[in-house]
């Protein structure tokens, strides 16, 4: 395959997206397989020589949209959404077309230039005030390790980059049991060891208080360790619960530890000046992340890390051998050094893109109608029968169940076999409950209430059961 081959399979690619897209409502949201399907239909063996093109693209059509989750269906209400909005993808077709890598300067400098300013840009957009910089990861994982690694730095004084976690006092982080699963990773991955990850008792709305939070500070200095981080929940996964940021946040600060914010999710409704209070005082904080490829339409992956103080993260993660020199230009920015990967993506291609098709406004609408049918379709699930409400919405996101777990993971197995709608799973309090989750760039009205319906065509199959 030359370039000439490409300009032909490129307008036909496109035209088959626009097709699966325009398709998308008659599909399931999810592929009804079973482990092993995909890869029984695939050779055991790479091909000694090259085949045609036609082949190729004959065996993709039978084989992968047939075995795939459509993330970017408009009935996927399943953990959070991947959204992908068109001139997203145009903008990730021009990235791949240039396959860049952006490690440096000067290999990708329109690449880092527009990070920067893409970064301010969103900064704005989410209300944050001058003096943060940041820049674009693969994902909030990262992200947050990378704030992690640069808080237990600072307790060292750096020595642990040169000497290792040998010999170094017991650092303690603090978050809540609220947090994401990343934030235990990136813990294990920093050498502090998941005991040493502190979950704060949260109150009666699932927020880490700060009054919680100084007692487990004080507690670990009195027993001799070095409280090193504070790891913020601004929209959990669960649920979407909010610690109280402020109040967390003026304690860390008396305290002296540093504070990261996880807004992977939540954060991106911050374009909407009405939902701020949820996250107020998080200009406190040193580190905070959002995703935009979650409900901004910029598509995975895009992760944005804001930082007060780029050099303490720069003074952890930097190496610049003279390989990754740029002569004459000491002073500028290597976004690798502010991240793990040394090869990066353009990822600010999409977001810019995203930002002045859709412009702000476009996207506050999207964010402000799932929030409305989010509530609207919460209130339509707790008028069945049978059925409770377990957490109430946070923004977009709800939880349900029925009388027991084994009831409620039967509805939900019947849910996803059904194919109308996918949604997934959580435990509250020990209790598991069905999350409802509303944020996919393209859903309609129509679509969250079809939620309503499945579960109440599915509650009691071999009963009838009057509509509402």
């Amino acid at each position: 395959m030359d370039h000439e081959d490409l300009r032909s399979w490129a307008k036909r690619a496109a035209d088959w997206a626009a097709d699966y897209h325009g398709t998308l409502r008659d599909r399931p949201v999810r592929a009804p397989l079973v482990p092993g399907a995909v890869a029984a239909q695939l050779p055991s063996s790479p091909p000694e020589g090259a085949e045609p093109m036609e082949t190729i693209w004959d065996d993709f059509q039978r084989i992968v949209p047939g075995g795939m989750t459509h993330w970017q269906h408009p009935r996927f209400f399943a953990y959070f959404p991947a959204n992908a909005a068109p001139a997203s993808m145009l903008a990730e077709q021009l990235v791949n077309a240039m396959a860049c890598n952006a490690l440096i300067w000067q290999t990708s400098p329109a690449a880092t230039e527009m990070e920067q300013v893409m970064v301010q840009w969103l900064r704005q957009a989410v209300g944050l005030p001058e003096g943060y910089f940041g820049t674009i990861h693969d994902s909030a994982t990262n992200a947050t390790l990378s704030a992690v690694l640069t808080m237990r730095e600072r307790a060292l004084d750096w020595h642990g980059l040169d000497e290792g976690m040998a010999g170094a006092p017991i650092l303690r982080f603090y978050a809540s049991a609220e947090t994401h699963s990343s934030v235990d990773k990136a813990i294990r991955i920093a050498g502090i060891g998941q005991r040493n990850l502190v979950k704060v008792p949260v109150d009666e709305t699932r927020a880490m208080t700060g009054a919680a939070l100084r007692a487990a500070i004080v507690a670990d200095r009195t027993a001799g360790m070095v409280p090193a981080g504070v790891i913020l929940c601004a929209g959990g996964t669960s649920v979407g619960a909010f610690d109280r940021i402020a109040d967390c946040v003026a304690v860390a600060r008396s305290e002296g530890v540093p504070v990261h914010v996880d807004a992977a999710w939540a954060g991106s409704a911050m374009i909407c000046p009405e939902f701020r209070s949820l996250w107020a005082g998080v200009e406190g904080a040193d580190s905070i992340v959002l995703n935009p490829h979650k409900w901004l339409g910029a598509q995975f992956d895009c992760s944005v890390q804001f930082l007060k103080d780029p050099g303490a993260q720069v003074r952890t993660l930097g190496l610049r051998p003279t390989y990754l020199e740029t002569a004459g230009r000491e002073e500028i920015v290597n976004f690798n050094e502010w991240t793990v990967p040394l090869g990066r993506r353009f990822r600010a291609l999409k977001l810019w893109f995203v930002l002045r098709a859709y412009g702000l406004e476009g996207l506050r609408t999207r964010i402000r109608n799932h929030v409305v049918w989010a509530r609207e379709l919460h209130d339509r699930i707790a008028a069945l029968p049978g059925v409770e409400i377990v957490t109430e919405p946070r923004l977009s996101l709800f939880t349900f169940a029925l009388k027991d777990d084994a009831a409620t993971e039967a509805l939900l197995q019947r849910i996803n076999d059904d194919g109308r709608i996918y949604l997934t799973q959580t435990r509250v309090d020990g209790r598991f409950a069905i999350r409802v989750q509303v944020g996919s760039f393209d859903c309609r009205r129509e679509d969250v209430m079809l939620v309503q319906t499945t579960v109440q065509d599915l509650l009691a199959p071999c009963s009838s059961v009057p509509s509402a």
